[in-house]
């Protein structure tokens, strides 16, 4: 029987692992997942307890056409209910804590904006339907910034746009303009959030842990501390293969041969590589030691066929444009929610984010339903924020983010918020920052072939997933990107007749278009 080898242990592998069985008719014990870290799960982690307190890098939001990722989902039983799926859960969750924000825009006195108005002219306007509308190859190398006038990065749909998805005005046009169209049937309630879908816990408890559980029932084998450094290739006229795989495990290092019959499918580069954490008392230290082994790897194997797969300096190399800083507390004291849901008319987990549009580190926080981790006690809370801007001055506490310890993050704030009990939420907190050197490097500009296809010209057994190969109008920073690139990769190497479903296009349905016409016109 053929084998498969799945390099990193992110979403986009353990889908791949998933359909490999569902579609491709693998055994599960053909199948080896190779995880350079200490656990599985990639970027969708969390971790930490009540004492310690609670971590998570990020939180990701879902939407009603994540066709892949519900598809996938519906076939993996949920961990408190084997007679439901995942996405069974995951819509139960939505119908009882649907998002409905009041409180998506605050300013710089501590107010909520009226955010309903996206706050356009008629030049703003203009401008994004060019955007739209223009030829994705005509925007290759050309940044957000290139496309608008500056005024565009004042009005409210950016600050609730960019928070939403983290865009930076340096970021690709490419990218930007593929989130417009993708998204473009959520403009009409992306004020108050309500077309946006949370998991009931966080995406590790939510996603990896049932879909680990499923794939070791199948007999799935996980090497963990074990990184990929290299895969051998022969090549033979213009087809190549991979026939060996070189691992490092433990300083020892180790070489697997890959059969004529066998699959290698790498995770190529990592959004949450070189990731560091600070505590309430100490700052997150930027990692600048090099990038991590999923980069290493597919810089290796750039190199081997030079413009076929793909380029990862033009996503690893410029770590200025692509870090930002999320922060997770933790406390036992119910004093902040209840100041939290008095201020934004929300009880917590159906406010959705909350963004202070005129903070330098433009900060952004959510409070999450409770308990947002499996494990965690009735008496403890635990919420969640990030910034764009680590590297500016904070408004209060006067100095980068990036060098602030967790409690003076929690005290930048509770300033904004002007809550009189700021002292006593500080003693009662933990607060875990945590710094993110190549968070949104998928973002940063790009042409035409920087990301390499799933399955490479030529190839006869390699594939790539995840959030650095390439899917046409799909876009970027989604589980349901990453979800997507497994199901196309298992499908094009197995030659199966069953294909992904196609990607949402709200563009094309006119209904669509005029309420987001409509909405642009809000006043």
């Amino acid at each position: 029987m053929a084998k498969a080898y799945l390099v990193g242990s992110g979403i986009a592998s353990l889908s791949a692992a998933a359909f490999l069985i569902r579609e491709g008719g693998f055994a599960g014990s053909d199948i080896v997942i190779l995880e350079e870290q200490n656990r599985e799960g990639g970027s969708l982690d969390a971790a930490g307890g009540p004492e310690t307190g609670y971590t998570m890098r990020g939180g990701r939001m879902f939407e009603i056409h994540f066709e892949c990722t519900y598809d996938l989902l519906s076939s993996i039983p949920s961990l408190d209910d084997p007679n439901k799926s995942v996405t069974d859960d995951t819509f139960a969750f939505h119908e009882d804590f649907a998002w409905d924000d009041h409180a998506r825009l605050v300013d710089a006195a501590g107010r909520v904006v009226e955010a309903h108005s996206m706050g356009f002219t008629e030049r703003d306007r203009l401008e994004l339907v060019k955007c739209v509308g223009t030829p994705e190859k005509l925007l290759d190398g050309k940044r957000i910034v290139d496309c608008f006038h500056q005024d565009f990065f004042r009005t409210n749909f950016w600050w609730m746009w960019c928070t939403t998805f983290a865009f930076e005005p340096w970021h690709s046009a490419i990218e930007f303009r593929r989130y417009l169209n993708r998204f473009i049937h959520l403009f009409k309630t992306f004020d108050s959030m309500s077309g946006i879908y949370r998991t009931r816990f966080n995406q590790y408890d939510s996603i990896v842990r049932p879909l680990m559980k499923w794939l070791t029932d199948q007999g799935v084998t996980v090497q963990l501390d074990t990184q990929v450094t290299d895969l051998g290739l022969t090549q033979s006229g213009d087809t190549f293969r991979v026939e060996s795989l070189r691992w490092i495990r433990g300083g020892t290092t180790g070489e697997v041969p890959v059969g004529p019959d066998d699959l290698v499918l790498v995770t190529n580069g990592s959004m949450t590589a070189n990731s560091t954490t600070g505590s309430t008392d100490a700052a997150p230290v930027l990692d600048t030691s090099g990038s991590g082994g999923a980069w290493k790897l597919w810089q290796t194997l750039a190199a081997k066929l030079p413009g076929r797969l793909g380029d990862p300096h033009v996503f690893d190399s410029s770590v200025d444009d692509s870090t930002w800083e999320s922060f997770t507390v933790t406390t036992k004291d119910p004093t902040f929610f209840a100041l939290m849901e008095k201020f934004s008319g929300s009880e917590a987990g159906k406010g959705g984010l909350i963004t202070f549009k005129d903070s330098g580190w433009l900060l952004t926080i959510v409070l999450n339903h409770q308990p947002h981790f499996r494990d965690q006690p009735d008496d403890t809370f635990v919420w969640w924020g990030y910034a764009l801007f680590p590297d500016k001055p904070g408004d209060f506490v006067n100095k980068p983010m990036r060098e602030c310890t967790g409690r003076e993050i929690l005290d930048e704030v509770l300033q904004h918020l002007r809550f009189e009990e700021g002292p006593e939420i500080l003693d009662s907190s933990i607060v875990i920052p945590a710094l993110m050197p190549y968070i949104t490097s998928q973002f940063l500009v790009r042409k035409a072939g920087d990301r390499p296809r799933v399955v490479p010209e030529g190839s006869a057994n390699l594939a790539f997933i995840g959030q650095y190969a390439e899917v046409p109008d799909d876009v970027v920073f989604t589980v349901e990107y990453s979800v997507r690139t497994a199901w196309t990769a298992v499908a094009e190497l197995l030659h199966l007749d069953k294909q992904p479903p196609a990607v949402y296009k709200g563009g094309h349905d006119p209904k669509v278009l005029v309420e987001a016409l409509a909405t642009m016109h809000r006043h």
